[in-house]
């Protein structure tokens, strides 16, 4: 209970400010978001390019431009970026070189699975749309041999427990980078459109014994997570405060919220901060953060 909590703020992705009006989605807005946030007790701060459909160099540069102001005033933040558009996994990470050549990028990404993200349509159904989050065991290869020879550490979207298997699979046959991290996404089955509606189906649900299926399946694996919760509020039920007494770190922020509130980036911070406090762990600093996860150096 004395191990310091990793605070994630996650703090824009797809919301606009159609959704919420504190999504910020410019650079500035991005910059002052995660200064105020990383001052509040977060250690990571993940974040969208105003423009992700650029690649490439163009797309490194986008980064630079926000991270380099935050990295100025908080040298030991953990900041990283997302996919940029593109048809191969090449062109999807073809950001992620240029940017480790021009800022001490320390975490990459790895989800390590397909899936379908599918929000419901007006008729209650899932919306029937051709698209799938798909990563083929071959895309998954690539980005972990990316994470290990640029020195990131690959923080891993686990969605639903097939994503989990494979990346144990990983773990025992010796090939998981250095500073991998977990983030054991649920499904919160909320909606900015109102009652009935959710933003995206997927995965199991936020309850405890959700996670406890995660927890006894990675068993004695030494590997540091998370728990997120995606169409819905972090705070509503237990599993937040659940995964804290078990020992894990939270992931908050408007990538992933979606309910009745309109919070900022800020709240959600401060209320994680608060619930850390309740349980009686501290909040971990960032450098205490990349410690706990082990990145390299």
């Amino acid at each position: 209970m004395e191990k310091p909590v990793i605070i994630e703020v996650a703090l824009n992705g797809a919301t606009p400010i159609t959704r919420n009006p504190n999504s910020p989605q410019t650079q500035a807005a991005l910059i002052a978001d995660a200064i105020r946030c990383i001052e509040a007790g977060a250690s990571i701060v993940h974040t969208h390019a105003p423009d992700i459909s650029v690649s490439g160099e163009a797309a490194a540069r986008l980064y630079l431009e926000h991270f380099a102001p935050i990295h100025a005033r908080f040298p030991d933040a953990i900041l990283y970026p997302t996919l940029v558009f593109g048809k191969t996994i090449e062109e999807k990470t073809s950001h992620i070189e240029p940017l480790k050549r021009i800022f001490p990028l320390r975490m990459g990404f790895v989800d390590p699975g397909s899936i379908n993200l599918t929000p419901t349509g007006e008729d209650g159904k899932p919306f029937p749309t051709d698209w799938v989050y798909a990563n083929s065991p071959a895309d998954i290869d690539y980005k972990f041999s990316l994470c290990k020879r640029l020195g990131l550490g690959p923080g891993m979207a686990i969605f639903e427990p097939g994503f989990l298997t494979a990346a144990l699979a990983y773990v025992r046959a010796g090939a998981m980078p250095q500073g991998a991290f977990l983030r054991f996404y649920f499904g919160g089955g909320s909606s900015y459109r109102g009652p009935g509606q959710i933003d995206l189906l997927f995965g199991m649900p936020p309850r405890k014994l959700a996670l406890d299926l995660y927890l006894d399946m990675l068993g004695d694996v030494d590997l540091p997570w998370s728990v997120a919760v995606v169409s819905g509020d972090p705070f509503a039920g237990g599993v937040a405060r659940h995964a804290l007494e078990r020992g894990g770190h939270l992931r908050v922020g408007l990538e992933d919220y979606a309910g009745e509130r309109r919070p900022t980036n800020l709240e959600l911070v401060e209320e994680a901060v608060a619930l850390c406090r309740a349980v009686g762990r501290p909040v971990a600093t960032a450098a205490e953060a990349a410690g706990i996860l082990r990145l390299p150096r």
